[in-house]
């Protein structure tokens, strides 16, 4: 074999920028394979024009990219990698702005404390009769499902027509965030002695509510966006677990006054945690 257009694993790695394990290691999971290996001494060697390939996949495995997806992403066209790059880039920004605002309100809860932002009250929780749908979701998919749902239900509503007797409100069932999924329940109440819904479509029920007592804080503007409201949450947890009481159910998001936007000015959430009354016992 003409070996002139061809470098050695070694030469290969300084042109490339990608250490010897590491590419071994990508000739084993496919994404990178040498041309020629010598059949004696098993070395490697590399054609001149896979310097270029070898620098995308360090720059792309340097941005957290998983080695499939580059491989998928380098068997496509270019058009394809620079759409994957740039989407990438935007998922980067938006991690940034999470991570930013999460400091923020750490910061703030450390040098101020939580109760110099949110209140936490205790008020009664009225049995309700209410509409629900309800899925298994992270942060990501939290936004498209409860549009989506709500869009649904006011539209079941409509064909009653249902009498709302208080505020949408949501059900989180554990921790809903971008490491996590979990069940979420989009509620809507109506009156018990109006209209009631007929033909409802799959996945859509009908649930009682009982009384309950609420830990409660509500939220305004940029402090009811994500990840600002985290604050709220923890506070009302805070309140709960040093006051000795016990978390009574799921964690309630209500829409007090709803804009659309989670983060606009006129935009008031209440987070309400079912509770029951303190105990002795361990």
């Amino acid at each position: 074999m003409d070996r002139r257009n061809l470098l050695p694993i070694g030469q290969f790695s300084q042109a490339s920028g990608l250490s010897v394990t590491a590419l071994r290691h990508y000739d084993a999971c496919g994404v990178l394979v040498p041309t020629f290996v010598d059949p004696v001494s098993g070395y490697r060697y590399f054609q001149r024009d896979q310097v270029r390939t070898a620098q995308s996949i360090r720059a792309l495995r340097q941005l957290d990219i998983p080695v499939e997806e580059v491989r998928r992403l380098l068997s496509g066209d270019e058009a394809e990698l620079v759409a994957a790059v740039r989407e990438h880039l935007r998922a980067a920004e938006r991690r940034l702005d999470v991570q930013r605002s999460v400091v923020h309100s750490l910061l703030s809860r450390l040098t101020e404390g939580a109760e110099m932002t949110h209140r936490v009250t205790v008020r009664p929780g009225v049995a309700e009769r209410i509409l629900v749908r309800a899925a298994s979701v992270d942060n990501a998919g939290l936004e498209a499902f409860l549009r989506g749902s709500y869009r649904e239900m006011y539209e079941v509503a409509g064909r009653g027509p249902l009498t709302f007797a208080g505020p949408a409100f949501v059900r989180f069932h554990g921790v809903c965030d971008d490491e996590n999924e979990t069940l979420v329940e989009a509620c809507l109440p109506f009156w018990t002695k109006g209209a009631q819904p007929t033909d409802l479509p799959e996945g859509m029920t009908v649930r009682e509510l009982p009384e309950s007592t609420l830990a409660c804080t509500e939220v305004e503007g940029a402090a009811a966006g994500f990840p600002q409201i985290l604050g709220a949450y923890d506070t009302v947890a805070n309140w709960i677990a040093e006051h000795g009481f016990a978390f009574a159910g799921p964690v309630r998001m209500i829409y007090r006054r709803w804009t659309g936007i989670p983060d606009d000015p006129n935009t008031r959430m209440e987070i309400a945690w079912p509770i029951d009354e303190p105990t002795d016992s361990p």
